[in-house]
């Protein structure tokens, strides 16, 4: 059985590492450290995600944005989201559950919880 495929999205080099080193022995990890990196490869690759990891505080594109874009993808709109942020703000959690983010979790990462969360979401 092959490994579902996650692609963690975020600019910050020590978070992307720690969430790559920790995933890779369960799923197919692949990084990007931006926005358009992650659109730019879901445009280009014949490489669907089972799930999106993706920080929302980045340069030039935010996480919002970005989601917004994937959602404009029609191949793409069914993959799950996880939204990954330094800000604990219960209203913009709302939104994002509101929009059709799956989960919303707050760094530090603690990545024995995530992967719980991507298990379930992902039915496994």
């Amino acid at each position: 059985m092959s490994k579902k495929k996650v692609f963690i999205v975020d600019d910050d080099d020590i978070h992307l590492t720690t969430a790559e080193l920790y995933l890779k022995s369960h799923y197919e990890t692949y990084t990007m450290r931006s926005g358009s990196e992650v659109l730019e490869h879901l445009t280009t690759n014949d490489i669907i995600p089972d799930l999106i990891l993706l920080d929302i505080i980045m340069p030039n594109m935010d996480g919002w944005e970005v989601f917004k874009k994937i959602q404009e993808l029609g191949h793409v709109r069914h993959v799950p989201v996880i939204f990954l942020t330094s800000l604990e703000d219960e209203e913009k959690a709302k939104k994002a559950f509101k929009i059709g983010i799956k989960d919303y979790i707050t760094k530090p990462i603690n990545m024995a919880e995530i992967q719980k969360r991507i298990k379930v979401i992902l039915g496994q």
